[in-house]
């Protein structure tokens, strides 16, 4: 079978990993001049974290990644502190994998060497797909500059801005979520010893949020602050903005938000915007994955987990089912679309949650917060999603 894959995101590096494991010759095609990611972290919990160790990526993570000790919520104004939920070694204990936080570019070097030792003709740069065409027979794809390349299996990894999805099913309906945000990675050697914790943050505001957490083993800060209006209309993570601005927008916020914003080399400002859950991402011989099929708000901290375990799952469906490829498809397709679409509802929710007006004073945001982030409302929010174990799904 020939299997092409379109973006070299760290879905699409999953996915042929996971599909190079299983003996399958894969060929990602990136239009990158090189292979890297712009600068900002992410978060990875334990079921995100179990599909990496699972493709033998367990030493090189431990390398790069931030084992994050716990998460707090913080008040956007006092600073009031309240305890989200422990992780570090409770996480290995309940969940069975750590949750870390990582550089997204240093998790996507580990995911192309580690394809490089299997095949290292896999990954082909600099190849911008024009369009796709469908028969019977084959996909072949269009890139420009280059031949037309034929093969047996598309999947589109591409992103939000998915090409292939584009070609499937034509423009998606993305609508405002009415929340723009900023984002930067900061060097901590430019922040004060009491903000260098190993524990991931939200700050949590009426009509605004920030969310915070080390790097590169406490190398690094990131930093993502979400704050509601209309201001801007582009939905790209490149859009540079001003420190002033940014400023402007948390003004009043506790002195360590504007310490933070202040040591960000560059602000970046974009927009967020909701689209509803597809009931199929697959035609035919074309299937999608991550991003390009359910793209959600960042709220969940879910967005890489879902295309880690949607490129591990669609391994194994084509594995089990490789005497078919429109059953393999259909079943990678129904082992997910639940699970993915309870993910894009939750991180929904969860922008109210952080942008509630009972936030405004601290009697209230004491009484919200402790009701929000109690211990039952928090294993409702999360326990799903960390027990989940891709070797153990049916498909």
């Amino acid at each position: 079978m020939r299997i092409c894959i379109v973006g070299g995101g760290l879905g699409g590096l999953t996915a042929a990993l996971a599909l190079l494991q299983q003996g399958f010759k894969v060929t990602v095609y990136e239009q990158a001049k090189e292979l890297k990611e712009l600068g900002a972290g992410v978060q990875l919990g334990p079921n995100a974290v179990g599909v990496l160790y699972r493709l033998g990526l367990e030493t090189q993570m431990q390398e790069i990644a931030t084992d994050t000790q716990g998460k707090k919520v913080r008040l956007w104004n006092t600073g009031q502190s309240w305890p989200l939920f422990d992780l570090g070694r409770l996480s290995v204990a309940m969940y069975g994998f750590p949750y870390l936080t990582v550089h997204r570019a240093d998790l996507q070097r580990v995911l192309a060497q580690k394809i490089q030792t299997l095949d290292p003709n896999c990954i082909v740069l600099n190849s911008k797909v024009l369009c796709i065409e469908q028969t019977q027979e084959m996909v072949k794809i269009k890139i420009d500059g280059q031949e037309a390349i034929e093969c047996d299996l598309l999947i589109g990894a591409d992103g939000v801005h998915s090409v292939i999805r584009k070609a499937l099913f034509g423009h998606d309906e993305a609508r405002q979520s009415g929340i723009m945000a900023w984002r930067g990675v900061i060097d901590c050697k430019n922040l004060p010893p009491h903000m260098h914790e190993m524990v991931a943050t939200n700050w949590v505001g009426p009509g605004a949020h920030v969310v915070q957490y080390p790097l590169r083993r406490g190398e690094l800060m990131n930093f993502v602050g979400a704050i509601e209006g209309n201001r801007w209309e582009i939905e790209s993570w490149s859009e540079q903005g001003t420190t002033e601005e940014c400023l402007g927008d948390f003004k009043g916020w506790h002195e360590d938000i504007h310490t933070l914003i202040k040591a960000i080399h560059t602000p970046y400002k974009w927009v967020l915007k909701v689209r509803d859950p597809m009931p199929s991402w697959t035609k035919g011989s074309i299937t999608l994955l991550g991003d390009a099929c359910h793209p959600m708000l960042p709220f969940l901290a879910q967005g890489a987990g879902m295309a880690l375990e949607d490129a591990y799952i669609l391994a194994r469906a084509l594995k089990k089912y490789k005497h078919s490829l429109p059953l393999a498809l259909g079943r990678y397709e129904h082992a997910r679309i639940e699970r993915t679409s309870r993910v894009v509802d939750g991180s929904n929710a969860n922008a109210k949650r952080f942008h509630n007006p009972a936030l405004a004073d601290a009697t209230g945001a004491s009484e919200y917060v402790s009701k929000e982030w109690s211990e039952e409302r928090v294993k409702e929010r999360y326990e799903w999603l960390f027990r989940y174990n891709v070797e153990e799904v049916e498909i």
